[in-house]
């Protein structure tokens, strides 16, 4: 064998876990006489070690792409990439969607892998992995884009001038932003997108001229974002985020030119400004892109500042002087003025859970740094106008605006801060920047990073964090300065200072931070929110503002409600409605304050989305859901149409149930119904018009349907605040009807391959992102054969599987499979189906050793994420639900009548059969209802991650919550005692019914 031209670093990180290591070694070996030969060499073996032993991730890429990783270890990470690139330019645009998004996702494996590998081992600059990764980005864009317009140009919708070049004069572009725009992508990033289109462009047919243009475009970028992200077999390729485009909460995903021209010279705040500086045209029309950011550099670069800017920068250091006197006291990160790192804390405490984009120190206070100068400086320097970060700060120290050896700290400090942000991307391929919070897990990050302990990661991450926090002080102490002479602060009275009368009336209601509120409340007065720029709205806030603060005062922190209401009112899309509202409705105004003083998530939730205070307006007994939908859906004439109006109104109405809930006005039984009611008939209300557009693309089945069939918790009718659908997709048409037909000229397709597209179709309009985010996320693993299966499966084969092949947990799942949607027929066929399997499920003993070896491997696979964690600790929410599903399995088939999908149900007639004696029954229902209050009450206020120590207010809602679902206790060290008694107790009953938990 020849010898490896490539030479592999001699220092690569040690593995974390050598039996992994060891495993990938073996494994790679395994896959080829000559990967056999390479494993062997050291410096591979330890290169195959590091990726094995640290990242599962990548060690499956390394897997899945062995041969990519032979060809890498001869020949460097720039062949291989530059192979990939190739082989994607090699797609011509008019190839069939599935060779495109199969050769997409093709293209991100290998440069994924070898980007890893050349970061890992330093063998590239931080520049060249993130412009590796944002080339990929670019070329699966312009792919993406030129498929979709040549796509759309063989359905008639469009008329392009160069088929053989689809992109080329066709009026639609995306502009890259943020790090792609400025080709500094990290490992695992979304790709921020703006996505124009210019109606003057003559390629619109008459099916897309005039007001279908909309529409049309809405669909292109709704293809777009689908074909960029959606998971399949082979993968993904890039999360798509179209948030950064003019006013994303009242605009479609794709803007035209003439109203995003508007909006920036009317509207567009100083931090868009900013965004802006990293815009670059990515795919598509890339003239018509480089024209509309060459029209709006006025907004970006303004030669002189107004006064609203001036007061904006100013409030802006006011804010950051703010911010940095609490660092200080806080002594978080040790930055101080001229001062040193603090010794208070442990260094690896202190790093634990830290997100180091966000968080003190982090990636986001250099860039907000460089781009801030940038914006003082870049209308008088057009040199300074770049949009890199390590650029900026080059040219910032030789323009002299910012000191020569901050700009070098700050650069070193970028490039290993990215890098730490890299490991953490790598190890699970997921978009997170925050180090781990345990013990164990910063020890096996530290040693990814190349560290022997954690203690000097620690020390060498904290060093990083305390200097930028200090150039960050030191940089913003001296931004605008005397920009405030300009023209007089902003109060209440409008002089200067804090009227005494006023300070007085905020210390009286118990506020702390007099100058944040008054420098907030300036800026609501000065018409700075959007929401306020009228003089009607202004004037309403001033009315309103007495009643504000006194129901913001009322909540336990006061200061921490009024910033959240401040979030809020900046997110507003108009203020006099909603104003007005509060105005003739107080009530409704306590109600947000309550939201906003307990329930943090559903506080931000509000800030993203202000139109879901809607549904705190509705009546307390409204139309059940799927009567209240049609009425609505009556105004829709296009499947968009429904989209959106099903979208917006499961938004208002999850935002009043979670309101009702955390009121107390609904338990987590009420609650369960009333959300499984809203998504089953936003589910029915999507499937026919879905299949109608559908087949009017590709023609129908004859005698085919399709049913939707649901599992978990929306099966149960346990729905909770942002709970997935877990669903299953099951069609049927007769033996001879082999394939699609319609009018004259319309593509057939084979009908299992009919329906298997039509679910796609589904599931995209479900997913589909709007202005308010997707209706629901999705998860289809519980379908037969999980991600390896059809998105959809025929009722043939859903038998015949279960009749062969199903696991004993499927059929477990199975036990809350509930038949939503679809033909009567179908339905009740599918049914049948169902207790078919479930009256087949197996010998007794076998079930229940298979539901305890399942459950003892979720025991070591998913371990609880804290205290909080009702779902997964022993005793938890997943045994009462095994015992449930079990015996369901184990007495089903010879009594039938004790099953139910509903799990305090199912326990009750299990009980009443004999199947489970009487207080086991009662224990486990209580169980069931404390779980739920509990998970569902933190889910509410607190999103998905509660931490050990709650928000007082939210530990109020919790506690009373808790005491009306069974759980006695006067304060949280008693709750979590009554929590932990009680899995004490499900967990014995889980021994006695199921067996031992090992392993």
């Amino acid at each position: 064998m020849t010898e490896v031209p490539f030479r592999l670093p001699a220092q690569w990180l040690a593995p974390y876990d050598e039996a992994a290591a060891a495993r990938l070694i073996e494994r790679f070996a395994e896959t080829g006489r000559n990967e056999a030969r390479l494993s062997a060499r050291p410096a591979v073996a330890a290169m195959l070690a590091a990726i094995g032993g640290n990242s599962p991730y990548l060690s499956d890429l390394c897997l899945r792409e062995a041969a990519v990783l032979s060809s890498l270890i001869r020949s460097g990470p720039d062949k291989a990439v530059a192979g990939a690139m190739a082989e994607l330019a090699a797609i011509p645009p008019a190839a069939r969607r599935p060779v495109v998004a199969s050769g997409l996702r093709r293209a991100k494996r290998v440069v994924a892998l070898a980007t890893a590998i050349a970061d890992i081992g330093g063998i590239w600059r931080l520049d060249k992995v993130t412009g590796a990764l944002a080339t990929l980005a670019e070329a699966t864009l312009r792919l993406a884009v030129a498929h979709l317009l040549r796509a759309a140009h063989g359905r008639g919708e469009l008329n392009l001038p160069n088929l053989d070049e689809p992109a080329q004069g066709c009026g639609f572009v995306a502009i890259g932003m943020g790090k792609l725009g400025a080709r500094e992508l990290n490992y695992s990033s979304d790709i921020d997108l703006v996505l124009l289109y210019d109606p003057a462009v003559p390629v619109y047919t008459p099916q897309t001229a005039g007001e279908a243009m909309g529409a049309f475009t809405s669909r292109l970028a709704r293809d777009l974002v689908t074909l960029m992200e959606v998971r399949d077999s082979d993968g993904y390729v890039f999360r798509t985020d179209l948030r950064l485009r003019p006013d994303p909460a009242a605009t479609p995903p794709a803007i035209a030119l003439p109203a995003a021209l508007t909006y920036y010279e009317t509207l567009g705040q100083n931090w868009e400004r900013a965004a802006m500086i990293k815009a670059r045209p990515v795919a598509g029309d890339l003239g018509l892109g480089t024209g509309f950011l060459e029209a709006i550099r006025p907004f970006i670069w303004r030669k002189g500042l107004d006064f609203a800017a001036v007061a904006d920068i100013h409030a802006m250091k006011r804010r950051i002087d703010q911010h940095a006197q609490s660092r200080q006291a806080a002594s978080r990160i040790g930055a101080k003025k001229g001062g040193g790192s603090s010794s208070a804390e442990d260094p690896v405490a202190r790093i634990a859970g830290h997100n180091v984009k966000l968080g003190e120190g982090g990636i986001r206070e250099i860039e907000f740094l460089a781009q801030t100068l940038q914006l003082v400086w870049g209308g008088r320097d057009p040199g300074l106008r770049v949009a890199t970060t390590l650029e900026a700060l080059r040219l910032l120290a030789r323009t002299g605006h910012l000191a020569q050896r901050a700009a070098t700290e700050l650069a070193r400090s970028y490039r290993y801060l990215r890098r730490v942000e890299h490991r953490l991307q790598m190890v699970a391929d997921r978009q997170t920047h925050t180090l781990p919070d345990t013990p164990v897990g910063l020890a096996q990050f530290a040693v990814f990073m190349g560290h022997a302990d954690v203690a000097g990661f620690a020390a060498e991450l904290l060093g990083h964090l305390d200097q930028v926090g200090r150039r960050y002080a030191e940089v913003f102490g001296n931004v605008s300065a005397g920009a405030g002479e300009a023209g007089p602060a902003l109060d209440f009275s409008g002089v200067d200072e804090v009227p005494p009368e006023t300070a007085a009336t905020l210390a009286a209601l118990h506020y702390a931070s007099i100058p944040t509120i008054v420098a907030a409340v300036r800026g609501w007065l000065a018409g700075r929110p959007r929401a306020l720029r009228s003089e009607r709205s202004r004037d309403l806030m001033a009315q309103l503002l007495p009643t504000v603060l006194a129901a913001l005062a009322r909540q336990p922190q006061p200061d921490t409600a009024f910033a959240r209401f401040d979030a809020l009112v900046a997110h507003m899309p108009a203020g006099v409605q909603l104003l007005s509202l509060f105005q003739r409705n107080p009530h409704l105004l306590d109600r947000v304050a309550a939201i906003l003083g307990a329930a943090p998530w559903l506080a931000d939730h509000l800030t993203r989305h202000p139109a879901a205070l809607d549904g705190l307006l509705s009546p307390d007994e409204e139309p059940e859901p799927a009567r209240l939908l049609r009425a609505r859906l009556r105004d829709a004439t296009t499947l968009e149409d429904v989209i959106d109006i099903t979208r917006r109104m499961v938004r208002e109405e999850e935002f009043a149930l979670a309101a009702a809930t955390m009121d107390g006005r609904l338990d987590a039984d009420s609650a369960g119904l009333r959300r499984t009611a809203l998504a089953d008939a936003a589910l029915s209300a999507l499937l026919d018009p879905v299949l109608a557009d559908f087949r009017s693309r590709f023609g129908r089945v004859r005698g085919g349907g399709m049913a939707v069939v649901a599992m978990g918790k929306a099966g149960g009718q346990e729905m909770m605040a942002g709970s997935d659908l877990d669903l299953m997709l099951i069609y049927d048409h007769p033996e001879d009807a082999t394939e699609s037909h319609g009018r004259a000229g319309i593509k057939r397709l084979a009908a299992s391959q009919w329906f298997v597209r039509a679910a796609h179709a589904y599931i995209a309009a479900v997913t589909a992102p709007g202005i308010d985010g997707p209706l629901y996320a999705v998860d289809m693993r519980l379908r037969p054969s999980g991600n390896k299966g059809p998105v959809a499966v025929s009722l043939r084969s859903f038998r015949q599987y279960h009749a062969t092949s199903a696991w004993t947990w499927e059929r477990m799942a199975l036990t809350r499979a509930r038949v939503i949607a679809g033909p009567p027929a179908l339905r009740k066929a599918v049914e049948a189906a169902i207790e078919e399997a479930l009256a087949h499920a197996g010998e007794p003993a076998r079930v229940r050793s298979d539901a305890a070896a399942m459950r003892a491997r979720l025991a070591r696979e998913l371990p609880p994420t804290g205290p909080w964690d009702v779902k997964l600790r022993p005793g938890g929410q997943i045994e009462v639900e095994f015992i449930c599903q079990t015996l369901q399995l184990v007495h089903g088939a010879g009594h039938p009548e004790v099953r139910s999908q509903i799990t305090r149900v199912a326990l009750r007639r299990l009980a009443d059969a004999g199947a489970l004696a009487a207080s086991d029954a009662e224990t486990l229902i209580r169980a069931d209802r404390v779980w739920r209050t509990v998970q569902g009450m933190l889910r509410i206020m607190l999103g998905r991650a509660a931490q050990a120590d709650l928000p007082e207010a939210t530990a109020r809602s919790l506690l009373r919550a808790a005491n009306e679902a069974g759980a006695p206790a006067v304060d949280l060290a008693g709750l979590r005692l009554t929590l932990d008694a009680l899995a004490r107790e499900v967990r014995a009953l889980f021994v006695r019914h199921l067996g031992d938990i090992t392993g």
